[in-house]
């Protein structure tokens, strides 16, 4: 999809038009891109910090507490590596048309869920299931 669809700067998907129509995919593919874009000038500016070193500190104190606070923003990055692969798939879904859908059941998984985890590929419904199994599986193991 080439962004042949131009959106009114206040638009907003809305239950009073058809589902995953071109202006909502196009909405949520801009979103996301958007959110892709600051995940990667975040972990951007940790390299830059990290090229940076500071580890040499005099102080054992000073050093261990930069060590965790490099360790925290390392694991921190990881989570946004990834979440910016979840996005990438998130946009292959808007090109192949499955975007907004259950890949459980194939219903839609609803503006206001996307509109808060627009990389979500379980419906509500399916999300309680997995963690309802996920719970059950843990207390048994």
């Amino acid at each position: 999809m080439d962004s042949a669809v131009s959106l009114p700067p206040d638009y907003k998907p809305s239950e009073n038009e058809e589902y995953m129509n071109e202006m909502q995919l196009e909405y949520f593919r801009q979103k996301l891109l958007d959110w892709k874009k600051s995940l990667i000038g975040q972990s951007m500016d940790t390299l830059d910090d990290l090229k940076q070193g500071g580890l040499n500190q005099p102080d054992q104190i000073d050093r261990a507490s930069l060590e965790s606070d490099k360790a925290l923003e390392l694991r921190t990055r990881d989570r946004a590596r990834k979440l910016i692969a979840k996005i990438d798939e998130a946009l292959k879904r808007i090109e192949d048309g499955t975007y907004g859908y259950c890949e459980e059941t194939g219903d839609p998984i609803g503006l206001d869920r996307l509109e808060v985890r627009p990389v979500a590929t379980l419906s509500i419904e399916a999300q309680e299931r997995h963690e309802r199994m996920e719970k059950t599986y843990d207390d048994e193991v």
